[in-house]
């Protein structure tokens, strides 16, 4: 039997109270009847995780817009034609709902042969002048539809974006330029949907005078999954190997499990450059002797060492009969329910937005992923609720760097994006952190627990709300939002704040590696810098209580890794359990307040985990290559440092002193001082 490696991981545990699959009288499920409620806002952005829902909650919300709002047409968008079929027909009134869902045959243009700027852009046209009332199309489509056409054409209409996140506000992206074309003109309705609102190129999904538009309904990952039947743990973790990633690949493949096997792209460093069906045939043989391929279903037969055998549907072979074969058996509903179906699917840029198969237990991929929102979707796939499933995990193979290697910057490049999309998945399956400031009338808020001893009026507290999710924690110092811009965004948008922050390589890299780094230099300065250029209309108090949200939201919870998992020893991984450790740090603190907060170095705990993943020498070779890059102060953080030096002044009725003990109030001293010398040196010419 092979000797699976434990892998280095965060687990979060979830209460398991069937909430989410409840329904209400017109058969809505939580996070449906959430956005319903929201059904008469004109523009609408629905933030929720995969196998949520989000498909069904559109059809609640197009349906009412069609009959009681006015709303003339109601035309669906998805990124690829087989997300189509989540907008099939559905018999909502058997239910409870008032109106059921239809969509005539001929105008679901995801099922209509050709590509997306031919005969389908015509039919957009021949919809638009019909009496019927619904159509669902491609991104792509609709995006050739209007250059043909004009924005005008749609008045009147619902423009519902399935996955939204595929647009952004950069002018070449042409979905994007169309629907701040549809705002501009302000004759439509937008309902946009997302499972991420992030993107991995950084790009802005939208401009902030159009989102400020949106009203935003947002359903976390932790509220789905707290709310399964019997999902109870998730696992996410990551793996470093040396050579050839197939060598490994039973070290980490528990063939007991479900799984969704995402091999490297051909070009990327983790791909063995034998050729991607070579690749699949030889994780195979890693797994056992190959019997040939069921003759029904496509998928292949392999043997293992027990006796017992593998279905294994291969996605990468893209013969056409093969391919759509396997692909047509993963799909028949007739086995959706089946879990000795299939046992391993394998897959190549396939598998991921839109695909359900509710058994798999572990999404497996090889490579770092370069987008944010696909290793999210990734994860969504493993995240579904099944009877008997009470466990599941993502874990992310990523090449060490190899010092013998030419590219090896490049290697530790990605290496640190590896880091920095752990971090930002620890987030995103956190539960909602509510932040208020600490007063002298504070006191507890209804629907909250605080424990066994309950609140207590002397000290800083932390709530929970079990059913929700949520954390209502008080922090001593907090600056609150004052704008409604500001509060929208610490209460909606903090992952977005951190994703910014985790994705900024210097603040990673030093983070990581620099042992003389100040925390408050990445917390206050670089944070600071990341809010100003994100939000320069938000005025200086509310960019501070946004950089202080999302620092506290990020620290709190690698804080909790900490608490639960206090040198761990890297045989054992690293089990932590979120929601446990959160409370057990800010309970162990007398009192939560913002400076201890911008006293953490965020990156602290990714670097423990690491050290406990990667071998010695490669962790030494990453330093070595960061610690080549070190660059001194720049006139950037200098002057960020002096706007810290001025809050410290009004503080303490002095400046900050370079010969001072706390290495923070010497670094806003450098600041000021390279400041001077730098006017110094201009005024002498």
């Amino acid at each position: 039997m092979t000797e699976h490696k434990a892998i280095p991981h965060v687990s979060v545990s979830y209460a398991c109270n069937g909430s989410s699959k409840k329904t209400n009288e017109l058969g809505m499920r939580a996070m449906q009847e959430r956005a319903y409620e929201k059904r008469g806002e004109q523009y609408l952005l629905i933030k929720s995780p995969p196998a949520s829902g989000k498909s069904r909650a559109l059809m609640f919300i197009a349906l009412d817009k069609l009959y009681n709002q006015g709303v003339k047409k109601s035309i669906i968008t998805v990124p690829e034609k087989s997300i189509g079929a989540s907008f099939n027909d559905e018999e909502l009134s058997k239910h409870g709902f008032y109106h059921d869902w239809h969509v005539k045959p001929q105008w679901n243009l995801c099922n209509a042969p050709g590509g997306d700027n031919g005969g389908t852009v015509k039919s957009v046209k021949a919809f638009l002048e019909s009496d019927d009332k619904t159509l669902v199309c491609t991104h792509a489509t609709f995006r050739f539809a209007v250059d043909n056409y004009g924005v005008e054409a749609f008045d009147g209409c619902l423009i519902a974006i399935d996955e939204f996140h595929h647009v952004s506000a950069n002018p070449d992206n042409k979905l994007g330029a169309h629907l701040g074309q549809f705002m501009t003109r302000d004759k439509v309705h937008i309902v946009a949907m997302t499972g991420s609102y992030f993107r991995g190129d950084a790009e802005a999904v939208m401009m902030p005078e159009d989102e400020a538009k949106f009203d935003t309904v947002t359903y976390t990952y932790y509220e789905q999954l707290n709310g399964y039947e019997y999902l109870k743990r998730l696992d996410i973790g990551y793996y470093f190997y040396s050579g050839s990633y197939i060598e490994e690949i039973t070290d980490v493949l528990d063939a007991d499990l479900k799984t969704i096997l995402h091999i490297p792209n051909v070009n990327s460093r983790e791909s063995t450059q034998r050729g991607k069906t070579t690749e699949v045939s030889e994780i195979m043989d890693a797994l056992g002797t190959w019997k040939g391929k069921d003759s029904s279903t496509g998928f292949d037969l392999v043997e293992r060492a027990n006796g017992t055998i593998l279905k294994i549907a291969d996605l990468v072979d893209d013969g056409p009969d093969r391919h759509a074969k396997v692909l047509s058996s993963l799909k028949d509903p007739s086995q959706k329910n089946n879990r000795d179906h299939v046992d391993i699917i394998i897959a190549l840029g396939m598998a991921k937005e839109g695909f359900d198969w509710i058994w798999c237990e572990h999404a497996l991929t090889v490579g770092y992923r370069s987008s944010l929102t696909e290793i999210i979707q990734i994860i969504g796939r493993a995240t579904r609720d099944a009877k008997g499933k009470t466990h599941t995990r993502f874990t992310n193979l990523i090449a060490e760097p190899d010092a013998s290697e030419e590219s090896v910057t490049d290697a530790v490049n990605d290496t640190l994006k590896a880091i920095a999309a752990s971090l930002l998945m620890e987030q995103v399956l956190a539960p909602k952190f509510n932040f208020t400031i600490k007063r002298a009338d504070s006191g507890p808020v209804e629907g909250y627990d605080y424990g066994e001893r309950g609140y207590d009026p002397n000290k800083t507290n932390i709530g929970v709300n079990e059913e929700t999710g949520q954390f209502q924690i008080e922090i001593k110092g907090l600056v609150e939002p004052k704008s409604e811009h500001a509060t929208r965004i610490c209460q909606e948008d903090l992952n977005e704040v951190i994703t910014a922050f985790v994705q900024d390589k210097t603040s990673l890299e030093r983070g990581l590696f620099d042992e003389e780094v100040v925390p408050e230099e990445l917390t206050q300065v670089r944070m600071g810098k990341i809010i100003q250029d994100r939000y320069p209309e938000l005025d200086a108090e509310d960019q501070e209580a946004v950089r202080q949200h999302a620092i506290a939201a990020l620290n709190l919870t690698q804080q909790a890794k900490k608490e639960l998992n206090p040198g761990a020893a890297p045989e054992k991984g690293g089990n932590t359990a979120l929601i446990d450790g959160v409370r057990k740090f800010t309970m162990d603190v007398r009192d939560l307040d913002i400076d201890l907060i911008d006293r953490i170095n965020p990156f602290g705990e990714a670097y423990a985990i690491l050290a406990k993943s990667m071998n010695e020498d490669s962790l030494k070779q990453v330093a070595a290559v960061i610690a080549g890059k070190k660059v001194n102060l720049s006139i950037e953080e200098a002057r960020g440092l002096a706007k810290r030096s001025l809050k410290f002044k009004k503080e303490r009725g002095r400046l900050p002193s370079v010969t001072a003990a706390d290495p923070w109030e010497q670094k806003m001293a450098e600041g000021v001082a390279f400041l001077a010398r730098m006017k110094a040196e201009a005024a002498n010419g």
